[in-house]
């Protein structure tokens, strides 16, 4: 048994917050009935280079586990497709920009009539409340990243802002997403009822502050960029060894004791300094301190300080490169590369399923689907189309199957 077996999602979404989302229904066994226009499809189906055999490494990276069913929303029979199948849906999925789906009659005030249990979110860059000019607006991850505040605290100290180097912005408002509708499926177990989630990415990256907001509320002060360091925790960064770069993370006054009579001297002479024997004390004296760690850490190799620190009981750890880290043996262990045959790409590699249930774990079990590819399937046994009703709609231009 699968936890969501019993669930028919409609994706309406497209490129990643959205398709992040319903991956993971989909991940623990929901129905996800993707809804991609006859043209094209989903944006990120022309993401790229890469491409294999004509596939978009983006695309298939996010979307495994779904049926694909092609429909053109604008058009009137596809429009009435849509509606039907979202009268027969548990939840809907989208990321347009707030009153696009309104336009055309599939907004959740529209929609809801005919099914009232419906669970409706919607992902947007800004919400679909608050300031109409900021409504309106689209939210691409570049841009909500750099509002959001997140931009700011990234990068060296003495350079200029970064965005994190994966779309996290997206992904962060597809997790929230997902907690909406599991929160909402739980109400609705209680009500009988469904309701619209609203998640703007830009709420998601302020929610993200957390502590750095703590500190402006608590001083008034606007935290900066600090390259590595912790604002609050010393030490606690990246420091360049013999041979690259290690992490070495002190969290708590015992492990910097241990650290200082593991590492020997000079730093064994400083395990009860006064000047450095508390966190607030390293924090406040973090230049200090850096000038004794940093020539004394690169003394050492990344492997010879991890097992120092491992043997310690300090968190430490190497700075890997995507490669390297999809191929460490801890994340082959866990599962978390996972191949698959795909019909025309062959066999590629998807990450894994990253929340683990001991009773009713969720898996990857079907490739990305091909545009339309289950077009016929899904009208015919959700809605009880025959092949000459779907040949119909795809003449007209409506749907697409493969």
């Amino acid at each position: 048994m699968l936890p969501l077996d019993d669930l028919t999602v409609l994706d309406l979404s497209r490129i990643l917050s959205g398709p992040y989302c319903s991956m993971y229904l989909a991940d623990f066994g929901a129905r996800v009935i993707k809804l991609e226009h006859p043209t094209g499809g989903d944006d990120t189906r022309g993401f790229g280079p890469p491409f294999v055999a004509g596939e978009s490494t983006y695309f298939m990276s996010i979307n495994r586990n779904k049926e694909s069913v092609a429909i053109d929303f604008k058009h009137a029979r596809g429009g009435e497709l849509v509606r039907a199948l979202a009268a027969r849906a548990d939840i809907l999925l989208e990321n347009f920009r707030p009153g696009a789906l309104e336009r055309l009659g599939l907004d959740y005030a529209s929609l809801r009539t005919a099914n009232p249990r419906l669970i409706y979110c919607s992902i947007s860059g800004f919400g679909h409340t608050g300031e109409p000019d900021w409504v309106r607006r689209p939210g691409y991850d570049l841009a909500i990243q750099g509002m959001g505040g997140l931009a700011s605290l990234t990068g060296p100290a003495d350079g200029p802002p970064h965005k994190v180097g994966t779309s996290i912005a997206d992904m962060i408002a597809g997790l929230y997403a997902l907690s909406g509708i599991l929160v909402a499926l739980h109400a609705r177990a209680r009500t009988g009822r469904g309701q619209h989630v609203d998640v703007s990415m830009l709420d998601g990256q302020i929610s993200l502050l957390t502590y750095h907001a703590g500190i402006h509320f608590a001083t008034g002060g606007v935290p900066a960029r600090r390259g590595n360091q912790h604002p609050s925790i010393s030490p606690y960064e990246t420091y360049r060894a013999k041979d690259g770069f290690v992490n070495i993370a002190v969290g708590n006054d015992a492990q910097w004791r241990a650290l200082c009579r593991a590492a020997g001297e000079p730093l064994q002479a400083l395990a009860e300094d006064p000047r450095f024997a508390t966190n607030a004390a390293r924090v406040g004296r973090r230049e200090e301190l850096a000038a004794i760690l940093e020539p004394l850490v690169a003394t050492r190799s990344v492997d010879d300080w991890i097992a120092l620190c491992d043997g310690a009981g300090i968190p430490s750890g190497p700075i890997l490169d995507v490669a390297q880290a999809l191929a460490h043996p801890q994340v082959r262990a866990r599962g978390m590369v996972v191949p698959l045959e795909h019909p025309s790409a062959g066999p590629i590699r998807v990450t894994g399923v990253p929340v683990r249930l001991s009773e009713t774990p969720g898996a990857v079990r079907t490739p990305p689907p091909r545009l339309g590819e289950h077009t016929r399937a899904v009208l015919a046994e959700v809605l009880g189309l025959d092949g000459a009703s779907v040949d119909a709609l795809v003449e007209e231009g409506a749907a697409k199957s493969v």
